[in-house]
């Protein structure tokens, strides 16, 4: 995923869902000068990490 779109989907007023290794996770920040995003799976929210943005695979809705 580029910078762009993980930033988009933090701004979107609704739910986009967004995969890290199969994992749901929520993108809490963008870091575009280093391509990664801080980010926590949806059930553990306290389980913070920094990611490469590479890792981070948009769901499609239906």
């Amino acid at each position: 995923m580029d910078s762009q779109r993980a930033q988009q989907i933090i701004e979107s007023p609704t739910m986009i869902n967004v995969n890290y290794n199969g994992i749901p996770v929520y993108i809490q920040e963008v870091h575009s000068s280093d391509k990664t995003a801080t980010i926590f799976p949806l059930d553990e929210m306290d389980h913070e990490q920094k990611v490469e943005l590479d890792g981070l695979v948009e769901q499609e809705s239906h």
